[in-house]
C-alpha cells in the first residue's frame, strides 16, 4: 500500500486540530490506504471512508488499515465521485469532508465538488478539507468553485508545520509542492 504525499501532509493538519474532530461526522472521498481517514477516527471523529465502486482493491485497502489500526467502527462504503447516486443521497450527515490528492486530474475536479456539493444539502456547514500536489500551474478550479456557489480557503503549511520535507517520521512530503485548501459554501458578502 502507498501513501501519497498529500496524504500525510492532511493527516498533520487533522492532528494539529485534533479537538476539532472529535465528536464531528467525517467523510474521506478517494481514501485509498485511508491515513487521513485513520487519523480522524483515532482523533474521535464518525468515520465514514468512501472510495469507487469500480475499484475493489482500494475499498479493501481502506478496511486493512482499519483493521491495521484497530478500528472497528469505521464504515468502508463504494462512492464514485459525480455520481449522484443512492449510496450518496443515503449517507448520513458530515461536518467534514476530507479528500488527499483528490485533484490529481482535471478531469475529476467537477465531479468531486459535484460530490461534495450533495453531501452539503445534508449540511450546509460543511467543510472539505483538502490537500493536493501541485503538477501544473496552469490549472484551476476557481470557474467550478464559483459554478458551484463555493469557496476555498488556502491554508499555509507553516500554519501546521507542515512545510518540512518530513513529517510524523516520514520522509513524505519530500520535495512535492503540496498545497492545502478548506472548500465550503460561498457566503453573501
Amino acid at each position: 500500500m502507498y501513501v501519497w504525499p498529500s496524504a500525510v501532509v492532511l493527516a498533520q493538519y487533522m492532528w494539529i486540530h485534533r479537538e476539532q474532530l472529535r465528536g464531528r461526522a467525517v467523510l474521506e472521498l478517494g481514501a485509498g490506504v485511508s491515513l487521513p481517514g485513520v487519523v480522524a477516527a483515532r482523533c474521535g471523529a464518525d468515520v465514514i471512508l468512501s472510495d469507487d465502486a469500480n475499484k475493489p482493491a482500494c475499498l479493501e485497502n481502506c478496511r486493512r488499515s482499519c483493521a491495521a489500526n484497530g478500528l472497528q467502527d469505521v464504515s468502508v462504503r463504494s462512492l464514485s465521485w459525480g455520481e449522484v447516486s443512492p449510496d450518496l443521497l443515503l449517507l448520513p450527515k458530515r461536518d467534514v469532508v476530507l479528500g488527499s490528492d483528490v485533484f490529481y486530474d482535471p478531469e475529476d475536479f467537477e465531479d468531486v465538488l459535484v460530490t461534495f456539493v450533495c453531501l452539503l444539502r445534508k449540511n450546509p456547514e460543511a467543510q472539505f478539507w483538502t490537500t493536493y500536489q501541485v503538477r501544473s500551474t496552469d490549472w484551476s478550479m476557481e470557474a467550478l468553485l464559483h459554478r458551484w456557489g463555493l469557496s476555498c480557503v488556502p491554508v499555509p503549511l507553516a500554519d501546521f508545520d507542515a512545510d518540512q520535507s518530513e513529517l510524523a517520521g516520514s520522509t513524505l512530503p519530500g520535495s512535492h509542492s503540496i498545497q492545502m485548501m478548506i472548500v465550503s459554501r460561498r457566503t453573501a458578502d
